[in-house]
C-alpha cells in the first residue's frame, strides 16, 4: 500500500480527509499514479476487502462492474464517508447503501497506464455533496466533468466502446490485410491519425473519403474479393462496414444537395 501525505482534495469535496482507492487493476493503478503526480493525498490501491483508514473521507472502487456491489458491501459502514465507482455503464444502484458517486474517465487505460489530463469524465452523485466530490476529483486530475444520467449510461458506454475498442478491432483488420500485401503497420498510422483528425474537426459525414464516398463500386468490389480470398473470416465484417459506410455517404450527399428554384 502506498500513502501520499500531501495535498487534500478541494474543500467542497472530501477534505480534509483523504481518498482511498480500492482495486489494484489498470484503472486503480493509473488513478493512483495520476493522484500522486498531482500531489493529492490518497491511500491505496487497496486490495478488495482491505479496509480503508479512518481518515479516508471517500472511497473509490476501481473494480470490475460485476464486483462493485460486493466490494461496496465489504466496506465498513462509516457515517459521512462517500463511496464511488469508476464504471462507465453502471448506475449508482450497487452503491445504494452509501452516499454514492461515480467517476468514469473517458480514456483508454492499458497496462502501461493512462494520461487523464484533457479527457472527459462522466460523473454522477446521489447527493449534491457526492456529485461535488466526483466533479472535484475529475477537475483536480485535469479532466472535464460531464454529468451522465442513469438512463443514458449504457448508450454512453456503447459510444465509448465503438470509438475506442471497435476502432482497434478495425485497425487490426487493416493491419492483417496490409500484412498480406507485404505492408507493415507503421505506414497505416499516419493515415489513421489524419482520418481521426479530420473526424474531430469536421464530423463523420464531411470527413469521409475513399471509393464508397466517390461512388466507385468497381473498386469496392475488388477490395471485397481481396478480403474474401485472404481473410475470409473477416468478410462479414467488411460487408457490414461497407453497408454502414454507404449509409454515411448517402447522408453526406443528401446534406450537400442544393435545391434551386
Amino acid at each position: 500500500m502506498t500513502t501520499q501525505p500531501q495535498l487534500s482534495l478541494p474543500a467542497q469535496a472530501c477534505a480534509p480527509n483523504r481518498l482511498a482507492i480500492v482495486g489494484a487493476g489498470r484503472m486503480g493503478m493509473a488513478l493512483a499514479g495520476a493522484l500522486s503526480a498531482a500531489a493529492i493525498d490518497f491511500e491505496g490501491p487497496l486490495r478488495r476487502g482491505e479496509p480503508p483508514s479512518a481518515e479516508a473521507g471517500a472511497v473509490l472502487l476501481c473494480v470490475p462492474d460485476g464486483q462493485i456491489a460486493a466490494a461496496a458491501a465489504a466496506l465498513p459502514a462509516r457515517e459521512g464517508c462517500l463511496v464511488g465507482h469508476t464504471s462507465a455503464a453502471t448506475t449508482l444502484a450497487p452503491l445504494a447503501a452509501h452516499e454514492a458517486f461515480s467517476l468514469h474517465p473517458l480514456m483508454t487505460v492499458t497496462a502501461e497506464g493512462a494520461t487523464f489530463a484533457g479527457a472527459t469524465a462522466a460523473i454522477a452523485g446521489a447527493t449534491p455533496r457526492a456529485l461535488d466530490c466526483a466533479r472535484s476529483l475529475a477537475t483536480t486530475l485535469g479532466m472535464r466533468p460531464v454529468q451522465v444520467a442513469d438512463a443514458d449510461r449504457a448508450a454512453y458506454h456503447a459510444a465509448a466502446s465503438i470509438a475506442s475498442n471497435f476502432l482497434v478491432t478495425l485497425e487490426g483488420l487493416a493491419e492483417r490485410l496490409a500484412a498480406s500485401a507485404g505492408i507493415e503497420r507503421e505506414p497505416l498510422v499516419a493515415l489513421v491519425q489524419a482520418s481521426v483528425a479530420n473526424w474531430a474537426a469536421l464530423g463523420a459525414e464531411r470527413a469521409l473519403t475513399g471509393p464508397i464516398a466517390r461512388g466507385d463500386d468497381a473498386t469496392v468490389a475488388r477490395q471485397r474479393a481481396a478480403v474474401a480470398e485472404r481473410l475470409p473470416r473477416d468478410l462479414e465484417l467488411f460487408d457490414a462496414l461497407t453497408a454502414a459506410t454507404r449509409r454515411l455517404a448517402a447522408d453526406s450527399n443528401a446534406d450537400t444537395i442544393v435545391v434551386t428554384a
